[in-house]
């Protein structure tokens, strides 16, 4: 796994990090590298050994436990992390009763509902890894259309003719155009936040606010 110059064994303290460390979920790939640059600017001295199949880490000033995207809300809010790092638009799917301080302003996105080009008429169904937020958002245009959840490259759904529209996330857009396909109405704007246990921010109170404002400085939030 890519990170900095190696840093002494065991590492210092950083100055946001007096006490026991943290315990912080970060997603796999590239969000968890960006996340890291961030924390390190913020103050946290962290250092990771082992390979990509580690999934925790005893890093310094923090524990990190690896895990895909949309399960980062879920140990947050139940406590066995502290706080971690998530996009927007899986912690709206997620519904997750968690503190949403910061807005880290990385990893920046949109969910759209997308067609295929020049397509008309109302959609009989939309396919998305996003139901929950997919139903909403139908549901506040009067369509009764199916939901279809899937896993996947969604964007399949609208080329094989499972569904007339999906519903996902759009960075470049260059997916939608090497396939013919366009974004009919942006849902969300979503960006990497920084999340934190409701417990945990009474409990540790002396770690994670001087973090939260290292991080709002940061960013600009």
């Amino acid at each position: 796994m890519a990170e900095g110059p190696a840093a002494p064994n065991p590492v210092a303290p950083g100055p946001v990090a007096a006490g026991a460390p943290l315990t912080l979920a970060l997603p796999k790939g590239r969000v968890m590298q960006e996340a890291l640059n961030v924390l390190r600017s913020a103050g946290l001295r962290l250092r990771l050994t082992g390979d990509e199949r580690t999934l925790r880490f005893e890093a310094g000033d923090a524990v990190l436990i690896v895990m895909r995207n949309a399960d980062v809300p879920t140990y947050v809010e139940l406590g066995v992390a502290d706080a971690g790092v998530v996009g927007k638009d899986v912690l709206a799917e997620a519904g997750s009763r968690v503190y949403e301080p910061v807005d880290l302003r990385f990893a920046a996105c949109r969910l759209s509902l997308i067609r295929p080009r020049g397509a008309r008429g109302a959609a009989s169904r939309v396919a998305t890894k996003y139901p929950r937020l997919t139903a909403a958002y139908l549901r506040s245009r009067g369509s009764t259309a199916e939901v279809v959840k899937l896993a996947g490259n969604v964007e399949l759904a609208c080329l094989s003719g499972l569904a007339d529209a999906v519903v996902d996330v759009v960075q470049t857009g260059a997916t939608l155009a090497a396939n013919d396909l366009e974004e009919v109405d942006v849902i969300m704007a979503s960006s990497a936040r920084f999340v934190v246990n409701r417990a945990a921010l009474k409990l540790k109170a002396g770690r994670l606010r001087p973090l939260i404002k290292a991080l709002r400085d940061l960013s600009g939030s």
